[in-house]
């Protein structure tokens, strides 16, 4: 069958499964367990297999439908101990329901055929108001495809798909999951207001291609918090339209660091502001704070953005702005930075140039470093050298102690 074919089948499941689980009260209220507080809704009561090789994509949709559509307060979806797989799920509202939890209690892994795949993610919450999802192991199995992922050879590459997108939902919660081994990036957070996530466990091999632990765009209002990331990517990524976003108590590595960015990539991109990255370590990355922007940008702005009481052990990268990547273009940037704050970072450089400030000629950035203490942490034949600052087209202002000697 065709992936189009595929598809179409999967649209009028999604649909009959929609009108059956809507046609009567008693239907909805099938995976009832206990009358106190939110309706339960047990997916094995609508035909789930615990076995660790059923797909259960019909029977999860029958649980949601069930959930989503029961009203009169909340409801509570519940995925038992046990390994159940699944294709994608597309965990739609908007519900009757006044608030939808979704709890898992075991482990959900993700089948591996691609063509399966008609969109970019595995499973997708969608126009929702009021959710919460808590804990369980998300599996995504992404070690059976990643040989697939071409993009460190194609800029236009087409990304596998994402462990967990939630997308237009608002004022929701996520705790407590673990998200092993994604396709591509763990998790998607994509126009959302008010998004709290904390207690995460997000991990993945640091060669794992494109498994961004968390990656943010178009969204306003997101807290992330007290989480533990490694992957083969950015822990968390800051796309474009990202406005009041605070992360703090992060521990990072293996992985590419914390990047707002990359931005500028396409035409009529949003601007990023107000973000507020504080309490984190980065542990053996790449890169610890980056603001990367394309060359040959169109006209954005990313401003209002602070760096403070981060710790960097043995990083290669602390302190990055880069308006060159992925240059292929000899264009300046356009992305203005602006309002970028550095305080008191803290901790050891594995390269000898702990700040590199590599801004737009078109519109330099606007940088502010006070209190940086970052020793160049060298090998046994180079450990005379001592750690350095890098900059071009940076407008510097400085305060407090300063290792490395900031440029000018």
């Amino acid at each position: 069958m065709t992936i189009a074919g595929r598809f179409e089948v999967r649209a009028i499941l999604v649909l009959g499964l929609a009108f059956s689980c809507c046609v009567a009260e008693s239907t909805l209220r099938r995976g009832l367990v206990g009358a106190a507080g939110p309706t339960d809704f047990n997916v094995n009561s609508y035909g789930a297999k615990a076995d660790g090789k059923t797909d259960n994509v019909e029977a999860f949709m029958k649980a949601w439908v069930a959930a989503c559509k029961s009203g009169g307060g909340s409801a509570r979806l519940v995925f038992p101990k046990g390994t159940y797989v699944t294709g994608p799920l597309v965990f739609a509202g908007p519900c009757k329901a006044s608030k939808i939890t979704v709890e898992v209690q075991g482990t959900i892994k993700a089948t591996t055929d691609i063509s399966e795949y008609t969109s970019p993610e595995w499973i997708l919450f969608e126009s929702i108001k009021g959710l919460t999802l808590t804990g369980g192991i998300f599996d995504g199995r992404g070690e059976t495809v990643w040989k697939y992922n071409d993009c460190h050879q194609n800029s236009d590459c087409q990304l596998l798909p994402t462990s967990i997108k939630f997308s237009k939902l608002t004022n929701t919660v996520v705790h407590g999951i673990t998200s092993l081994n994604s396709k591509s990036f763990h998790t998607h957070v994509y126009m959302c207001q008010n998004f709290k996530a904390y207690d995460l466990t997000i991990t993945a091999p640091s060669n794992s291609p494109n498994t961004d632990g968390m990656h943010i765009s178009l969204s306003d209002l997101v807290n992330v918090s007290n989480s533990v990331i490694g992957t083969g990517d950015d822990c968390i990524s800051i796309g474009q339209g990202v406005t009041n976003l605070g992360v703090t108590k992060i521990t990072c590595g293996p992985g590419h660091g914390i990047s707002v960015g990359s931005l500028g990539k396409y035409d009529d991109e949003k601007d990023v502001s107000g973000v507020v990255v504080s309490n984190c370590t980065l542990r053996d990355t790449t890169n610890g704070v980056r603001i990367k922007t394309y060359s040959g940008s169109p006209p954005s702005k990313a401003s209002g953005i602070t760096f403070q009481d981060i710790i960097m052990d043995a990083v290669k990268n602390p302190i990055i702005v880069d308006q060159k990547y992925g240059s292929h273009k000899s264009a300046a940037s356009k992305v203005q930075i602006s309002g970028v704050h550095y305080k008191n970072i803290v901790g050891t450089s594995t390269s000898d140039v702990a700040v590199s400030l590599l801004c737009s000629s078109q519109v330099p950035c606007d940088v502010e470093l006070v209190d940086i203490d970052l020793k160049f942490q060298g090998s046994s034949t180079n450990k005379a050298k001592s750690a350095s600052s890098s900059c071009l087209n940076a407008k510097v202002k400085t305060g407090g102690k300063l290792n490395p000697p900031a440029c000018r």
